[in-house]
């Protein structure tokens, strides 16, 4: 291709050839499962439903926080929406809109299917191992804060998905998959294990996979332990022996992976974005590692480091699933082969138009909406 073409030129062109392949391609996505409810911090009401004035930003909420130290304080949490949640849910539900097949086990209702998962679960074939947590997303112009409930998720295990649908239900599930997406270890404590127990018990059993993907997303660490973070990290390494491992990460999530592996923590500059993504994917030993910050995203691979900018949204309908629609993005240009470069500019497309419409888009809308977008 030309050197001249932009990042978005080249990606339309890429996707113009290679988007049809995307019908084709197999996805198995585990294992969360959250209800979510996404609501607005009440400042001030001016009369019955959504008329009200919202708490703009995390540092005033905090502010009406602290304030109440020695006294209380009677803050009105304003539904918008109730709607399904969790990393994998979410990653999943995109996946499919951009046509994947999609297989999900996860934690989606016990011994029924919870009533917000009934039609994901029917588009997705989806195995229910536990009831699923439950988010309280409190969205602000600056960022969002998540309170969860997350006691069904100590039931995640590889002991329960097996008895729910039995060792070869599961192992035929991972071969056939050519992509397998392992989300939310930070909310799910007994993901590591979970994780060792598939490298020994699964892999080695089913042979190697043409051009098998792995993902993973570690969805804010901060709660866990260092040794936890580093520990998983090992694991994760382990997987690049069966397949093509890509970890995908936030910001924040690439400052505390940083540290945790003793690398310089980056700013938000391009160069060091695209450094950053380098030095964790050589340390790990891995195919693929992407840091996305709000306004860009940046990546690395063998071959090198890319960075592109993204169609930041100033007033978005919706943040709480952003990050996941971008790891939808960019794994769905992984599997019909888009170069570095169009994965992270298809998949700062797949976010930006999600958090517009609230909507996850097919393919073709993502194309549309990267050929408008200035």
């Amino acid at each position: 291709m030309p050197s001249t073409m932009t990042p978005r030129e080249r990606t339309l062109e890429e996707l113009s050839e290679k988007a049809s392949r995307i019908s084709s391609r197999k996805a198995l996505i585990g294992f969360d499962g959250f209800v979510d409810k996404i609501v607005h911090p009440v400042k001030q009401r001016h009369g019955m439903g959504e008329d009200f004035e919202r708490i703009e930003t995390i540092a005033e909420f905090g502010s009406r926080i602290s304030a109440a130290v020695g006294q209380s304080a009677n803050i009105e949490m304003y539904q918008m929406m109730e709607k399904l949640g969790g990393n994998g849910p979410i990653m999943a539900n995109a996946m499919h809109s951009a046509n994947v097949q999609v297989r999900y086990i996860g934690a989606l209702g016990n011994p029924t299917i919870h009533p917000i998962f009934e039609e994901f679960a029917q588009k997705t074939d989806a195995v229910s191992v536990t009831n699923p947590g439950v988010t309280t997303a409190a969205e602000f112009t600056d960022g969002k804060i998540m309170l969860g409930d997350m006691a069904a998720l100590e039931n995640v295990d590889y002991d329960h998905i097996i008895e729910t649908m039995g060792e070869g239900q599961f192992l035929d599930a991972c071969a056939r998959a050519d992509m397998i997406a392992l989300v939310n270890w930070t909310m799910l404590p007994r993901l590591s294990e979970l994780f060792n127990n598939m490298a020994d018990r699964v892999f080695p059993n089913i042979g190697p996979g043409e051009n098998r993907q792995f993902f993973f997303d570690l969805a804010d660490p901060a709660k866990r332990s260092i040794g936890d973070l580093r520990s998983v990290l090992k694991i994760i390494s382990r997987y690049q022996a069966h397949g093509a491992v890509t970890l995908g990460l936030n910001y924040s999530e690439g400052i505390q992976v940083a540290k945790a592996l003793g690398l310089p923590a980056p700013t938000e500059d391009p160069d060091q974005l695209k450094a950053l993504a380098t030095r964790i994917r050589q340390t790990l030993e891995i195919s693929c590692v992407v840091v996305h910050p709000t306004h860009s995203a940046a990546c690395a691979t063998s071959d090198g480091s890319w960075w592109v900018e993204g169609p930041f949204c100033e007033k978005p309908k919706i943040t709480t699933g952003a990050g996941d629609h971008f790891n939808a993005g960019f794994m769905c240009g992984r599997l019909i082969g888009l170069s570095p470069l169009a994965c992270l500019t298809t998949a700062v497309c797949f976010s930006g138009l999600y958090v517009r419409t609230a909507k996850s888009p097919s393919l073709s809308e993502v194309t549309r909406f990267l050929g408008e977008w200035k």
